[in-house]
């Protein structure tokens, strides 16, 4: 009885957050911009993101999380196309993007060539070692080692009745064996106990760009959860809590999830202090609900969740998972660290291409997962 009044009385209050959205709002499109070239590996993306979340945190009166400054420097490698992002294929010229991606590993190539068919979705021209890959869509990742091929995709609808025959391609690849990049992290000292922390995370990088005109924005993934996360923030500074509360924004999580590895092998807080985490990635949806990632790890505390959830009537459904090496809780979790990754899922289908953009992100549940989170909080903190 004691628990459920303690919930209730979390509901109740509750109902009195409320998230700043045109600051939320602001932040995404910020995020997003061109200016910011997909918050990855060219044209300094991922510094000037980094640079602007430490500002965030900064204006927000957040501290330090390593007592100096907002970033924790790591070294990764990765394979970058900074450069020439030409391909014709059976005479036409593709735009990048749209009409065809290059893989992720591929090396640079100045080639023509004829074009022979391996199967129904390959065609290779094996002198000049380029395969062209059809696929139902163009979906870019970031690698970190360099193929000795040039694999161009393209999309697999195009060429039903015109299969690729012919190729003209002049591309350029960079490969960083030493690109420096962050976590950036700042928190706001618990009134009561500082010692016990919540720890709120996001990756901010996305996949960068491709070639000196193509770049991804990365609206869904991640700029919906680093906003989401900035929001909180803003609260919590002006209403510090009991516990801590440590904000963290990893980079290279598109890499491989290497910034929350390289964190929990250099905590700036003590990996024990830490009473629970939680994740978020692609949070700018929500018509279908959300997801729950180590839900059936922490069962009291996804019971605590739905319990606010059911009623406050915020999101559709939470849905529970099992544990997943799919975002920057998983190596948190193998250090014993009880955590959850949360996505929302519906709406838009746009995912690690050109077309996530900020304003085709419909934001369904932004401002009842906000109030679910503070309410989730309260209850951690009791």
């Amino acid at each position: 009885m004691r628990r459920f009044l303690s919930v209730f009385l979390v509901i109740i209050s509750t109902a009195s957050f409320s998230q700043d959205l045109n600051y939320t709002k602001a932040t995404l499109k910020k995020l997003t911009a061109k200016a910011f070239w997909g918050r990855g590996y060219t044209n300094n993306g991922m510094y000037k993101a980094a640079d602007f979340i430490s500002t965030e945190f900064k204006n927000l009166g957040l501290q330090p999380l390593n007592g100096k400054d907002y970033l924790q420097p790591f070294i990764m490698s990765v394979n970058t196309f900074p450069g020439k992002m030409l391909v014709k294929i059976n005479g036409k010229k593709l735009t990048p993007g749209t009409d065809f991606i290059v893989n992720q590993a591929s090396v640079g190539n100045k080639a023509s060539a004829n074009l022979v068919k391996e199967d129904s979705l390959t065609f290779v021209a094996a002198s000049s070692r380029i395969v062209v890959s059809l696929q139902d869509k163009l979906t870019w990742s970031v690698s970190q080692k360099v193929a000795d091929y040039t694999e161009i995709i393209v999309k697999k609808q195009d060429y039903l009745q015109s299969p690729p025959k012919q190729i003209d391609i002049e591309i350029e690849n960079y490969f960083v064996e030493d690109f420096r990049a962050n976590n950036v992290g700042g928190i706001i000292n618990g009134t009561a106990k500082p010692d016990s922390v919540i720890l709120i995370t996001a990756h901010y990088d996305h996949l960068g760009g491709m070639g000196k005109e193509t770049y991804f924005p990365g609206a869904n993934d991640n700029a919906s959860g680093v906003s989401f996360l900035l929001s909180l923030a803003k609260y919590y500074a002006q209403h510090p809590p009991e516990y801590s509360i440590a904000f963290i924004c990893f980079g290279a999580e598109e890499a491989g999830i290497l910034g929350s590895k390289y964190f929990t092998e250099n905590p700036l807080i003590p990996l024990n202090n830490i009473r629970f985490m939680f994740n978020v990635d692609m949070v700018g949806t929500g018509e279908n609900g959300a997801t729950v990632v180590n839900a059936t790890l922490h069962k009291k505390e996804f019971e605590w969740l739905n319990q606010i959830n059911d009623a406050e009537k915020l999101l559709v459904k939470i849905n529970p998972r099992g544990k997943a090496a799919n975002s920057d809780h998983y190596f948190f979790t193998e250090k014993g660290v009880p955590a959850f990754f949360l996505y929302t899922q519906g709406g838009i289908t746009a995912y690690h291409d050109v077309f996530d953009k900020a304003e085709t992100l419909p934001l369904t549940v932004y401002e009842n997962l906000f109030k679910l989170f503070v309410g989730f909080n309260k209850l951690l903190m009791n």
